[in-house]
């Protein structure tokens, strides 16, 4: 199934469920075909895994103890981190680094999805292993100041 994560592959996760294919089925690390599908911004495949019987779980961790939420927050898709969180993913869960979804979308400098995040209760007082908040991990002064004017401008107060 997680060959059926790339891009036009909805053919192929048609037959693969049709024949019964586990849609939780976890590769040597751990990861699902959501994560990938996560990682590669496909919302109509998330939407898809999420909506077929049984659907795909949004809270199953890879040996990196990342949730699919982990992987979209990296890549700055909003409306798959939207999407998981509807669909009951863990928002302040940590990974093996001390690292939420907040900090990933952070460090990845995707100040939309940082403030989709927050908009839906993220903690921000959260230090990952390092001893850094989400914050700390902005690549530039551009990055932070977006998320800091906007979160105060949505009534979002920030650790």
């Amino acid at each position: 199934m997680i060959a059926a994560s790339v891009k036009d592959s909805e053919p192929l996760v048609d037959l693969l469920l049709n024949r019964g294919a586990s849609v939780d089925e976890k590769n040597n690390n751990g990861q699902t075909v959501l994560h990938f599908v996560a990682s590669k911004s496909n919302l109509d495949l998330a939407k898809k895994l999420l909506e077929v019987s049984p659907p795909a779980s949004a809270r199953v961790r890879d040996k990196r103890g990342q949730y699919a939420i982990h992987r979209a927050a990296a890549v700055g898709s909003s409306p798959i981190v939207t999407l998981l969180l509807k669909h009951r993913s863990p928002l302040n869960a940590t990974d093996n680094e001390g690292q939420t979804a907040l900090h990933h979308a952070v460090a990845e400098g995707h100040g939309d999805t940082a403030i989709v995040l927050l908009k839906a209760g993220a903690e921000t007082d959260k230090k990952d292993q390092s001893g850094f908040l989400a914050l700390d991990l902005a690549p530039d002064r551009e990055v932070h100041k977006y998320i800091t004017q906007t979160a105060e401008k949505e009534g979002i107060e920030l650790a």
